[in-house]
C-alpha cells in the first residue's frame, strides 16, 4: 500500500460494512488459511472456464454463484465473530450456498429435463439459494440493496392485487422460485454471467498487473510529466488516478490506493484539505468510465445491448477524456486561484527514466487493448493479456539473478521464439498456458523465485476476494430483471420517461438522472446502472437516443451518485485520508466534477461525441466534421463551467462574469438558433475582458 510521504505507515481507511473491500488478509488462524485456499480454488475454477471454456454457461454461473456465497459468509465470519463457534457457523452457511450452486452442475441434466415443472427439491434449494443472497448482500453491503430488492420481491408475489397499470396477473410460488433461481433471467441471468466470465477475470488482470509494479510506475510518470507545473500534486493525482482507472476501474479502490500518495501530497503544497481529497474522489471515480476496464460495466452493457465490447469502449473514450480534462482544469485554476506551485525538479522521479526502466509493463494492457480493437473476445483478450502479464512476473524473476544483460536478453528472445513456435498456426491457450507452466517450474528453481510465485498465488486469493463485492450485487439485481421480464413492469415506467419525452426530452433526461443518482447513493455503480438502463433506457431509445448513449447516460450518474452528499462514498473513503469532514470533501467534489453531471447531455444531444450516428450536425459537416465540433463545444462549454465553479481564469470572477461564463455554457450545450454562435462568442468576449483586467504577476506565474 503507497505511504504519504513522512508517514511511519500506510494510512488505513475503514467503512462500516464491507461494500469497499474486506481488511487484508484472510481472517485468524487457520481460519484465515482455508479462506485463502478456496479463494485460490474459485480463481483458479475462473481460469479454467476463461481458457477452455468446456462446461455448460449455466454451471458455470451457478459454482460462481456458489463460491461467491461461501467466502461471503466465510470472510465475514473470519472478521467478525468473536468464537471459533461463529466463524465455523459462518463456513457452515456459506457451505450450504456453494451446495445451491452446485446443484446446477449436478442435477444439470434433469433440471433441464423438467423445466417448469420443479421438484420439492428444487424448490428447497431455490429458496434457500434466495435467502442466502439477500443475508450475504446485507451484511456484506446494508440494508438499501436487498431492500430494494426485496421490494421487488414482493411486487412479484402480491402485485396482482395492486390497481391497474401497477397490477399484474399474478405468479405462483414456484413460477417466481424456477425462474429467480434456475432460469437465466433470474440470479443467473447476464449481470451474473457477466461476472463470472469477464469481471473476474479482468480483475485477475488488473491484481497482477499491480503486483508487477504498474501503480509505481503510474505514480512516477505522473510526477515526472505534471509535478512541476502549477499545482503539480493535484494534477498528478488526476492523472495517476485515470491511468490506474485503467487496470482497476473501481473509483472507491483508487482512492484508497493512490489517493494514500496524492492526497497528503496536495495538503503539503497548499491545497484545502477538502479540495484535495475531492480532487482524488472526483479523479478516482472517473476510473470506472475509462477504457478499457470501465468499472466491468462495459462487459455488461455489451452483452445487454449484443454489440462488441469494443463498441463500448470506443463510444466512452471522447467522454473519458473530456471528464479527466475538466478535473485537471479545476485544479489549474484553482492553483491558479491561490497561487499554488508545483514541486522543486528534486522532489520528482523523471518520467522517461520510469517508461525506459519499466516499459515492458505497459505491453500487456497494450497487448489488451489492442486484440479487443483487433474484435478477439474479452475473454481471448483478457486470457492473453493476464498470460502475458504472469510471464513478465516469472520471466523477471528468471533473470533478476542473471550475471549480465546478455543472458537477459537471450532468455526474453529464446522466449519469445518458444511462443512463436508453438503459436505458428495462431495464439491459442494450451500452448501459451504450456509455456506459462514451464516458466513456474523454472521460477521454483531459481533464487528468490518462490517470492515471486507466492506474489502470483497471493494475487489469485486476492482476486477471489475483490470479486465477492461486485458479484454478489450481479447476483441480487438478478431479483429485478427476473421480476420485470416475467410481469413487464419496466413499460410502466418506460411509458411515464416517453410521456415526458414528447413534451420535452430534457425533462425525460433530468427524470432518469434523478433516479440513477437516487438510487446510486444506496447501492454500487453495477447494480444502479443495471437497474436504471432496464428501467430508462429503452424508453429514451424510442426518443430517439442512440442506444449506447442512453446506457452511458444512466451509467455516468450512478458515477456521479458516489460524489454527491449526503452518501458520497467516495468522499467518505478519502475522508481519514484527508483527516476532514465527508460532507464537505463531497461538496468540493461535485464543484470539480461539475463537468461530469453536464457530460452526459452533451452526448445525448450530439451523438458524435460518442462516435455514434444520428448527430444533427453531420448532415452539414459530415461524420469527422460533427465529431470534432461536438469535441471543441464539449471542451470549451467544461471550460466555462470550470470558470463558474472555481472562479478564476487570469484573475478573480466578479458574479457577473461568471453568469456570463454559465450563459455562454448553456448556449453551447443549447439546441436553439445561433445558440452555437452565441455561446462562442460569449466566450471569446469573456476571455479577451480576463485577459485585459490580469495582473503582471499572474501573467509571469501562467
Amino acid at each position: 500500500m503507497l505511504q504519504a510521504e513522512g508517514a511511519q505507515e500506510p494510512i488505513k481507511v475503514e467503512f462500516d460494512n464491507f461494500e469497499h473491500g474486506f481488511p487484508e488478509g484472510f481472517g485468524p488462524g487457520w481460519w484465515g488459511t482455508l479462506a485463502y485456499w478456496i479463494g485460490i480454488a474459485f480463481a483458479t475454477f475462473q481460469l479454467y472456464v476463461a481458457a477452455f471454456n468446456y462446461l455448460p454457461s449455466q454451471v458455470v454461473r451457478g459454482v460462481h454463484v456458489g463460491f461467491l456465497v461461501l467466502l461471503t459468509f466465510g470472510l465475514i465470519a473470519n472478521f467478525t465473530a468473536k468464537s471459533n463457534f461463529g466463524r465455523a457457523f459462518g463456513w457452515v452457511i456459506g457451505a450450504a450456498g456453494f451446495f445451491c450452486g452446485l446443484y446446477q452442475w449436478i442435477f444439470y441434466a434433469d433440471l433441464i429435463a423438467r423445466d417448469g415443472d420443479p421438484t420439492r427439491l428444487d424448490l428447497v434449494v431455490g429458496t434457500l439459494l434466495a435467502v442466502l443472497i439477500f443475508e450475504g448482500t446485507r451484511r456484506l453491503m446494508g440494508a438499501a440493496l436487498p431492500l430494494m430488492c426485496g421490494a421487488c420481491l414482493l411486487y412479484w408475489f402480491f402485485g396482482q392485487y395492486l390497481p391497474s397499470p401497477l397490477n399484474h396477473r399474478g405468479y405462483d410460488f414456484d413460477q417466481i422460485i424456477t425462474h429467480l433461481s434456475f432460469g437465466t433471467e433470474g440470479f443467473y441471468g447476464v449481470p451474473i454471467y457477466v461476472s463470472a466470465t469477464y469481471i473476474f477475470l479482468f480483475i485477475l488482470f488488473g491484481s497482477f498487473l499491480e503486483r508487477a509494479g504498474m501503480i509505481q510506475l503510474f505514480t512516477d510518470v505522473s510526477l515526472g510529466l505534471f509535478g512541476r507545473t502549477r499545482g503539480g500534486p493535484a494534477k498528478v493525482a488526476v492523472f495517476a488516478s485515470g491511468m490506474m482507472g485503467t487496470i482497476s476501474g473501481s473509483g472507491v479502490a483508487n482512492v484508497v490506493t493512490v489517493g494514500q500518495f496524492t492526497i497528503p501530497l496536495m495538503i503539503k503544497f497548499g491545497y484545502r484539505r477538502a479540495f484535495a481529497a475531492g480532487v482524488e474522489a472526483t479523479a478516482s471515480m472517473g476510473g470506472q468510465i475509462m477504457p478499457p476496464v470501465m468499472g466491468a460495466v462495459a462487459f455488461i452493457m455489451a452483452e445487454t445491448l449484443g454489440v462488441q465490447y469494443s463498441e463500448i469502449v470506443k463510444a466512452a473514450a471522447i467522454p473519458a477524456i473530456l471528464y479527466f480534462a475538466s478535473a485537471f482544469w479545476m485544479v489549474h485554476l484553482e492553483a491558479g486561484k491561490h497561487g499554488l506551485v508545483g514541486m522543486k525538479r528534486s522532489e520528482i522521479p523523471s518520467a522517461w527514466k520510469a517508461l525506459v526502466t519499466r516499459w515492458y509493463l505497459v505491453l500487456p494492457l497494450a497487448a489488451l487493448v489492442y486484440m479487443l480493437f483487433e474484435g478477439f473476445t474479452p475473454l481471448y483478450a483478457g486470457s492473453m493479456g493476464l498470460a502475458l502479464t504472469v510471464t513478465l512476473i516469472l520471466g523477471t524473476a528468471i533473470t533478476t539473478g542473471a550475471s549480465s544483460m546478455v543472458i537477459r536478453y537471450i532468455f526474453w528472445i529464446g522466449l519469445a521464439l518458444v511462443v512463436a513456435a508453438l503459436s505458428r498456426d495462431g495464439l491459442q491457450i494450451v500452448p501459451v498456458a504450456s509455456v506459462v507452466v514451464g516458466l513456474i517450474v523454472i521460477t521454483a528453481f531459481v533464487r528468490g523465485g518462490f517470492k515471486a510465485l507466492r506474489e502470483c498465488r497471493d494475487a489469485l486469493a486476492e482476486s477471489a476476494k475483490s470479486a465477492i463485492t461486485v458479484g454478489m450485487a450481479c447476483a441480487i439485481v438478478g431479483v429485478i430483471i427476473g421480476m420485470m421480464s416475467q410481469t413487464g413492469v419496466g413499460t410502466i415506467f418506460g411509458s411515464w420517461v416517453i410521456g415526458l419525452g414528447e413534451k420535452s426530452l430534457f425533462l425525460a433526461l433530468v427524470m432518469t438522472m434523478l433516479l440513477s443518482i437516487l438510487l446510486g447513493t444506496g447501492i454500487p455503480t453495477i447494480p444502479t446502472y443495471i437497474i436504471t438502463a432496464a428501467l430508462a433506457a429503452p424508453a429514451l431509445a424510442k426518443l430517439g437516443v442512440p442506444l449506447i448513449a442512453s446506457h452511458m447516460f444512466a451509467f455516468y450518474y450512478g458515477i456521479m451518485a458516489d460524489l454527491s452528499p449526503p452518501v458520497a462514498l467516495a468522499a467518505l473513503a478519502a475522508a481519514p485520508i484527508a483527516k476532514e469532514n465527508p460532507d464537505k470533501i463531497g461538496w468540493e467534489a461535485m464543484r470539480i466534477a461539475l463537468a461530469g453531471y453536464v457530460i452526459p447531455f452533451i452526448f445525448v444531444y450530439s451523438p458524435a461525441l460518442m462516435l455514434q450516428a444520428g448527430d444533427p450536425m453531420a448532415a452539414k459537416l459530415g461524420f469527422h466534421g460533427a465529431v470534432a465540433l461536438a469535441t471543441l463545444k464539449a471542451l470549451v462549454a467544461i471550460g466555462l463551467f470550470g470558470l463558474v465553479a472555481i472562479g478564476f481564469l487570469f484573475t478573480k470572477l466578479t458574479i457577473v462574469e461568471r453568469l456570463v461564463a454559465l450563459g455562454a455554457a448553456f448556449c453551447l450545450l443549447g439546441d436553439f438558433a445561433f445558440s452555437d454562435t452565441a455561446g462562442f462568442v460569449l466566450s471569446a468576449a469573456l476571455v479577451l475582458w480576463q485577459w485585459r483586467q490580469r495582473p503582471p504577476a499572474v501573467v509571469e506565474s501562467v
